[in-house]
């Protein structure tokens, strides 16, 4: 069935991380002033986005949109990878997952808390709008405009990558699904780069909220009908199949799957900014975190419950192939879903960072257009013509994916809220940024010893 072979080696070497930031659009006008709740909402009436976007409607998010955008960034394709993390995890697998979601929630939230000054009065001020301005008020002393570049490169070239990701899966998929038909993998990449055509003229986070909702429900069938299959085979379960002992370069390889199967940082500074009530996104990111836990662990376990030894990569080449044809649809239909959010998000990028300073000159729809255009193209080319993609993307993976998750939120957090934290507080942030720094270290091992071992067959 469907292997994906080159993919998931790259979301399990990875890091795949689903994946950051769109640039935040002008707010819309509302009837009355927004009231946030948590007291730690007010915007600064002076403060003016560094970025502005007239180019994009502009039109405010819900509470329930946003958490769907969360839950399509942190309950990716790589989820079905998770019972083969289990065969080499463990118990130690099944704690990792619970670890891991409260880990990434942490760092979503004190990533938020840097977008907020105090005010005279002690009130908590928005007066910042993107993770490059975190990036930029961090770095001020140093360079003025350094964090932001840095943090720009890094956000896009992770989510181009995903995107060329979604591209190469696709291509994979449609071949699987249909073998009889005499077409290439490249071949059925384009016709999946067709489809993604309309993408060019999203304008709006709301219409990505709106996909963002699609993919979760496919998701959600996907899981329903493998852990169906699953339930079928209760009489087949035994814990025996979990080991105590395990190889520390798989242990590795199943951090680098679980912990990164929750990568959410790069979009929340842009989805907070659009809520209508950024009161709740603390409790928005505490649910979609606790149900991708509770989901991610029932999915897994029952999985490699039924399985054991015998797990797969991805674990839907365990399925007869009965259900084969169609979860591998339904996984195209996620994947094809799944795209428009990092594209939207590093289209928005790039436009703001050619944008600002010469806005007279590139504001015209045309010219969002034509950029647009121009990055779907950019990812068709690149999934068909680099060689060895899926591999150099496990290696920059690491790198970005360890460094918009874990490294920087926790290193930001320090530098502007050094004096305000408690011991506790900072302990907390310099054990994240180790981790994050262990993992990324892991994932860049594991994915230099791929490139050398494919370089060296060749």
């Amino acid at each position: 069935m469907v292997r994906w072979d080159s993919c998931l080696e790259t979301e399990e070497n990875v890091n795949f991380a689903r994946r950051d930031e769109l640039n935040i659009e002008e707010r819309e006008e509302s009837d009355g002033p927004l009231n946030f709740e948590l007291d730690v909402c007010h915007q600064d009436p002076e403060y003016e986005s560094p970025t502005p976007l007239s180019h994009a409607q502009v039109r405010l998010i819900t509470s329930w949109e946003a958490a769907w955008n969360v839950t399509n960034a942190i309950q990716g394709i790589f989820v079905l990878g998770l019972p083969y993390a289990i065969l080499h995890s463990g118990y130690s697998g099944l704690f990792l997952i619970v670890l891991a979601a409260a880990l990434c929630c942490y760092t979503g939230k004190i990533l938020i808390t840097c977008l907020y000054e105090e005010n005279e009065d002690g009130q908590l001020i928005r007066v910042r709008d993107t993770y490059e301005d975190i990036a930029n008020a961090c770095c001020r002393k140093l360079s003025p405009n350094l964090g932001g570049i840095v943090v720009n490169v890094i956000q896009v070239m992770e989510l181009i990558m995903t995107c060329i990701l979604y591209l190469v899966v696709s291509g994979n998929l449609l071949l699987h699904s249909f073998p009889y038909v005499p077409m290439t993998e490249k071949t059925w990449s384009v016709i999946a780069f067709i489809t993604l055509l309309p993408c060019v003229f999203i304008k709006t986070l709301k219409i990505v909220s709106k996909l963002s909702q699609l993919c979760s429900l496919v998701h959600f069938i996907i899981l329903f009908v493998v852990m169906t299959y699953c339930l079928t085979q209760i009489h087949q379960w035994s814990w025996a199949k979990f080991k105590l002992s395990i190889e520390f370069e798989d242990f590795l390889i199943s951090i680098g799957v679980i912990i990164f199967s929750y990568t959410s940082q790069i979009f929340l500074p842009t989805l907070e900014g659009n809520m209508k009530k950024p009161g709740e996104f603390r409790c928005m990111l505490n649910w979609t975190h606790f149900f991708a836990c509770v989901l991610k662990t029932t999915f897994a376990l029952t999985a490699f419950l039924t399985w054991g030894e015998e797990t797969k990569e991805v674990i839907t080449d365990n399925l007869p192939s009965f259900l084969q044809t169609l979860v591998n649809l339904c996984l195209l239909t996620k994947a094809l879903l799944s795209y428009p959010l990092p594209f939207f998000a590093a289209t928005e990028i790039v436009y703001a960072c050619i944008s600002r300073g010469n806005y007279s000159n590139y504001s015209s729809p045309l010219f969002a257009l034509g950029l647009r255009g121009s990055f779907l193209l950019l990812t068709l080319l690149m999934s068909m013509f680099i060689p060895h993609f899926a591999l150099l993307m496990g290696l920059t993976g690491s790198i970005t994916g360890a460094a918009m998750t874990f490294l920087l939120p926790s290193l930001f957090h320090l530098k502007l809220k050094w004096k305000k934290l408690s011991f506790s507080e900072k302990c907390a942030d310099i054990s994240v940024f180790i981790l994050g720094f262990l993992c990324s270290l892991a994932g860049v091992v594991c994915s230099i010893r791929g490139l050398l071992k494919v370089f060296g067959e060749g």
